[in-house]
């Protein structure tokens, strides 16, 4: 029986552009001489180093380890000597710099000693999750939240689907649709390995209709205990909530996770990269990254994690200038960076090549509410858009701002071109901002407190022992009085009992 899809509000149909990059097979990209590795490429805590500049390391080997649950190790992605430990330009929005690991390559890229988990489908889940972790795995997909939070969400609840997503609806990106192509065994073997951490009930891997290929690739490879489903091409049906109201016809309540309502979902490389773990030892070290746009050879490369952007945009014979611009991930939701020195990372999926254009200037919004019909989270766009703009945070918050997936629907359809999502972004940091001001103050004030109440109880301790002091030296006193009391009842006692004795005069006494 074939599934029955449902429709998300919104969304858009617009060019994809995939065929610039997606028709010629996946290269691997050639060994750096320099790898730079940033310590937070994932949602959650950074990690730790646990190696010293001048040590040499092999390809796979543990170098920054995990600092909490919502963290994961980081492993070099080649053999070769740690040359720095410090402050590099890394993939952000405000082009910041950030600590890194340096590896210098050797070029012999000798593997550390990696070992496989045998006959999965008996571990005990809990073991292939712990397996899934120290290889570093997160979502591949983009958002990068660590794989085995998701799965420990699974193995703590009842998992009724597991999803696996394929369905690539930014522009231009086809990562994930060469992955499948060329690796589709990975994927469906990483997919049975992620439902059995999960203890799913069912799974259902999901592609877009415009992805024929991989979609043949697939269909050669499951059998019953996997659908495998074609979903209809709209942006952006690959969004986490989209797709589960597209597949299921529930949606995740407002501020919710899927697991709340009993689904699992993870990206076709995470399962890919799930069975390299499990079956080889292998820890993420590389991803494909669509190199697209305004290239000679646009394509999909097999990159090492570490390598720069100028690296993969050089390996595809173009050399940018001022009359380029580099955007990391696709039009819509992508990073522009003017900094092609920062490296590839875990979440790095697209490095899109344009023409640098003048910025077309922002008018008043002349409320014609075509982004609220663009809206796939059913949104107030204008109006939080004239909240953010006017720093009313608490506004907002009423109106659901953390619901926005920032998928930029309403920005393209805006026909003053009002960067809405930037607006949106601004007051999503101002309300974090405000919230760790908060929580560093309530801490402040806790400690405060704490500290108060610490002076007191020693306070008070003291004079307890004071009072315990006093009482003791009362004590003590009216002992010794009553002692001395007694010794002078018997001396005179004893002066009258000589006086009483016959021919004993006083001057014998």
């Amino acid at each position: 029986m074939s599934r029955q899809l449902h429709a998300f509000p919104g969304g858009l149909q617009i060019p994809t552009c995939k065929e610039i990059s997606g028709k010629d097979i996946s290269i691997l990209h050639p060994l750096p001489e320099r790898l730079i590795m940033p310590l937070q490429q994932h949602i959650g805590i950074p990690s730790l180093p646990v190696v010293a500049v001048g040590e040499k390391v092999l390809k796979g080997q543990v170098i920054a380890r995990a600092s909490g649950y919502v963290s994961v190790p980081m492993h070099a992605s080649t053999s070769g000597r740690i040359i720095d430990i410090g402050d590099y330009p890394v993939p952000h929005p405000s082009e910041l710099k950030a600590p890194c690991i340096v590896i210098e390559s050797d070029g012999e890229d000798k593997l550390f000693d990696i070992r496989p988990t045998r006959e999965y489908a008996s571990v005990d889940p809990k073991k292939l999750q712990a397996v899934i972790r120290e290889c570093g795995i997160i979502g591949l997909g983009g958002a990068g939240f660590p794989a085995h939070v998701k799965l420990n969400e699974g193995v703590e609840n009842a998992v009724d689907t597991l999803i696996i997503n394929g369905v690539e609806c930014e522009p231009y990106i086809t990562c994930d649709d060469r992955l499948i192509q060329e690796k589709a065994d990975y994927v469906v073997a990483g997919t049975r390995m992620i439902r059995h951490a999960v203890q799913a009930k069912h799974c259902v891997i999901a592609v877009e209709d415009d992805m024929p290929a991989a979609f043949a690739a697939l269909e050669k490879r499951i059998d019953d205990d996997i659908e495998l489903i074609q979903v209809p091409t709209r942006y952006p049906a690959g969004g986490e909530k989209q797709l589960i109201q597209v597949l299921t016809g529930r949606e995740v309540p407002s501020g919710g996770l899927p697991i709340e309502i009993g689904i699992v979902m993870h990206n076709v490389a995470t399962a890919a990269a799930v069975y390299r773990a499990v079956t080889r030892g292998e820890p993420v070290i590389s991803r494909y990254v669509t190199v697209t746009g305004m290239v000679e050879k646009p394509r999909n490369l097999q990159v090492l994690l570490g390598t720069t952007v100028k690296d993969c945009i050089s390996a595809c014979h173009i050399e940018t200038d001022e009359n380029y611009r580099v955007i990391l991930g696709g039009p819509m939701m992508g990073m522009h960076v003017t900094n092609p020195d920062v490296p590839v990372i875990k979440t790095t999926n697209c490095i899109l090549v344009q023409k640098n254009k003048a910025p077309t200037p922002e008018m008043p919004c002349i409320r014609c509410a075509k982004c609220v019909d663009a809206c796939p989270v059913n949104l107030l766009p204008q109006q939080l858009y004239w909240y953010a703009k006017a720093d009313d945070m608490e506004a907002t918050q009423s109106h659901h701002i953390f619901d926005c997936i920032e998928c930029g629907c309403c920005s393209y359809v805006c026909p003053s071109n009002i960067p809405l999502v930037q607006y949106y972004r601004y007051a999503k940091s101002q309300i974090a901002a405000a919230e760790r001001r908060r929580n560093g103050a309530d801490h402040a004030k806790a400690r405060f407190l704490a500290r108060n109440q610490r002076l007191d109880r020693e306070e008070r301790k003291k004079q307890q022992d004071k009072e315990k002091q006093v009482s003791k030296k009362e004590s003590l006193d009216k002992q010794a009085y009553i002692a001395a009391a007694v010794e002078r009842t018997r001396a005179r006692r004893s002066k009258q009992k000589n006086r009483s004795v016959p021919g004993m005069d006083d001057k014998d006494a």
